[in-house]
């Protein structure tokens, strides 16, 4: 593969770009060795011969890989080019988004992972049926069915173009190798293949970016060159304290608007959530939000310093013409080819690193598709399905979905524009999936049909503000950036995804009215419908009758007020608890009757929970990890937690 672009301002100077033996060499033994993996698990163990082991990895895995899985599945290929355009363009006020990391893990690893553990699900949305009902947990399951086939096709396609677009690789072949690959991997090796293959790709996409870094750095001149080049065209940014929700970026969005996107990122989306559930037991699954938390810090410093180094590359090399009409992601490509050419290796590295960001995007994809079709809409309705035509049914759902995949992927080509709002749709959907589940868990009194209704009512509001947003938008694009000559990315439209952040590339004009409010933050977007879910849930609940305490199933409350309150005598906190029975006094609290004949494969039915050795006499599991009670359905882990 060869490609030709002037370089650095003198368009008569034309450096020709090889992608060479080597290059190939690193890239084919990326997914060559990301289709072993799938092969051996496919192979050895169980050979994914069970739902659990296919679709939970056996509930065996470790919190290292398990924290790695996790990463690798925040980081797609997506944020692997956005984060440094941002940067680039806008200066190092993004990088306060690791600030919300802090709240943004500690919650899900002490709220959300110790009651979807305790109930043994495989689905997160399993747990809105225990909730509330059946007609909620369908909602919920087609909302995220709906979010991810929508991102599937867009997060294997752009990746791929923007790459095309500088070097010429070929587009398709990049695109169904990458789809076939997965595919491959995914449906023969299950859900540990899919961990630890992230695990792998995690350190490769760790290395392309050092890689890109490290040389360029020396480019430069050094990172002390590299900071104060930024610093004297203001690309370093301070704290800015402008509580104002309509700037696009401030302290107050990144590290607390932040905290809602991180949560529904790692709170109660399924592909993360099936990874926790896939923990060898509760205290491995903590462990692992622990452990991404400094990752988490690591991966943004990469693309930050990314950003900066580029920044300053090309205040010394300027941008070539054609590089000048680049779009940001391209833009990012270029840099790398300009400072890793005549490096063979260098650039086939951060190809693979590039590539690994989508295939540890869409594997987590197709094995979380693959999961809710089964558990939500398949099981509740097929009475006694064989556990080897159950697991023959999954690994078909996940080879489904990988082929509407490559399906979407083909669609997404013919979009266009409309390929911000495939992203969008998936951000905006993020929002009110958080806040049905913490309607539930935090809100004894919200009813069934609160529920919905506030689902539906915080879609609606998603979709007014973000398809408003763009049209204003479309139809009024705003100035480009002081000092920037890069075409934009209209709107603020975009949000936050799960394992991507492709960030909006405008600053909004000033507007009045409606338009004001379209011009919301994208940062804030998962807190404000998160949060319409909540007060509508909540109005309807009480309208429409409230939810008696004694009528909640325990498990699946977390006391908020008794334990922000706890310094108050038992009698006054146990009045907070408004009638929820205390789990820690309470082992006899039966599943509804509804999941009492459905959940017979979701952990071990009337059976010992993982881990536990023949003979116990199921009264207590691993020390730490609480106590167990069968309740005729399957075996729930209880322990009190407090933040």
């Amino acid at each position: 593969m060869n490609s030709t672009f002037p370089r650095g301002g003198n368009s008569s100077v034309v450096v020709e770009m090889k992608f060479g033996v080597t290059d190939y060499v690193i890239f084919v033994l990326l997914l060559v060795l990301s289709a072993g993996i799938g092969l051996f698990y496919a192979l050895s163990g169980g050979k994914q011969r069970t739902v659990q082991e296919f679709l939970l990895a056996n509930r065996s895995m470790t919190f290292l890989p398990v924290a790695f899985s996790l990463l690798a599945t925040f980081q797609s290929a997506v944020a692997i080019l956005g984060v440094p355009a941002e940067i680039y363009r806008f200066g190092t006020e993004y990088w306060f988004l690791g600030c919300s990391y802090f709240l943004g893990l500690l919650i899900p690893a002490h709220v959300f992972i110790p009651i979807f553990y305790r109930l043994r699900l495989t689905s997160a949305y399993e747990y809105l049926e225990l909730r509330f009902n059946k007609v909620v947990r369908v909602c919920g399951t087609v909302t995220f069915i709906f979010q991810m086939v929508i991102y599937m096709g867009v997060v294997l396609y752009a990746p791929a173009l923007a790459l095309n677009a500088v070097t010429h690789f070929d587009l398709w072949v990049g695109v169904l190798t990458v789809g076939f690959v997965c595919i491959l991997y995914t449906t023969l090796g299950g859900l540990k293949a899919v961990i630890w293959t992230d695990v792998f790709q995690t350190f490769v996409m760790f290395a392309g970016q050092v890689a890109v870094i490290v040389v360029g750095t020396i480019k430069v001149g050094g990172m002390g060159r590299v900071w104060q080049v930024a610093a004297d065209h203001g690309k370093v940014s301070g704290i800015d304290l402008n509580p104002d929700p309509y700037e696009r970026h401030t302290f107050w969005s990144l590290a607390f608007g932040g905290v809602f996107m991180m949560l529904s990122l790692f709170g109660v989306n399924q592909a993360q959530v099936q990874r926790y559930l896939s923990s060898r037991t509760e205290r491995q699954a903590v462990l692992s939000c622990y452990v991404v938390f400094p990752c988490q810090q690591i991966v943004l410093c990469l693309g930050c310093l990314t950003g900066l180094v580029m920044f300053a590359y090309y205040q010394e090399h300027p941008l070539a013409e054609e590089q000048k009409k680049a779009s940001s992601d391209q833009m990012v490509l270029y840099f790398v080819m300009d400072v890793l050419n005549g490096m063979p290796g260098l650039p086939g590295l951060f190809v693979a690193c590039l590539f690994s960001g989508s295939l540890s995007t869409i594997s987590s994809a197709f094995s979380s598709l693959a999961a809710v079709t089964m558990e939500d809409l398949i099981r509740p309705y097929v009475a006694n399905i064989p556990e080897r035509r159950a697991t023959l049914y999954s690994k078909l759902l996940a080879l489904g979905y990988g082929l509407i995949c490559l399906g979407m992927a083909y669609v997404s080509s013919m979009m266009g524009s409309v390929l911000q709002a495939a992203f969008s749709i998936f951000g905006m959907v993020g929002g009110p999936l958080l806040g049905v589940f913490c309607l539930g868990m935090f809100f004894p009194c919200a009813n069934s049909v609160g529920a919905v209704t506030g689902l539906v009512a915080g879609l609606a509001m998603a979709f007014w503000v973000g398809i408003g947003s763009f049209l204003t938008n479309v139809q009024a694009p705003p100035p480009l950036p002081n000092g920037s000559s890069i075409p934009s990315l209209n709107g603020n439209f975009t949000t936050a995804v799960m394992t991507t952040l492709l960030t909006s590339a405008t600053t909004p004009e000033r507007r009045t009215g409606l338009k004001k409010f379209y011009n919301l933050s994208y940062m804030w977007y998962s807190a404000h419908n998160s949060t319409t879910v909540i007060v509508v849930g909540l109005l309807v609940s009480l309208l429409t009758g409230p939810m008696h305490g004694d009528a909640v199933n325990p498990r699946t409350i977390f006391p908020v007020l008794p334990r922000l309150f706890c310094c108050l005598p038992p009698k006054y906190r146990d009045k907070l608890r408004f009638g929820v029975r205390d789990v820690a006094e309470d082992g006899s609290g039966s599943d509804p009757a509804s999941l009492a004949m459905e959940k017979t494969s979701n952990g071990l039915p009337n059976g010992l929970p993982e881990g536990l050795p023949p003979g116990s006499d199921m009264d207590e599991v691993e020390a730490g990890e609480g106590f167990a009670w069968a309740d005729g359905a399957h075996t729930y882990c209880l322990r009190e937690t407090a933040l």
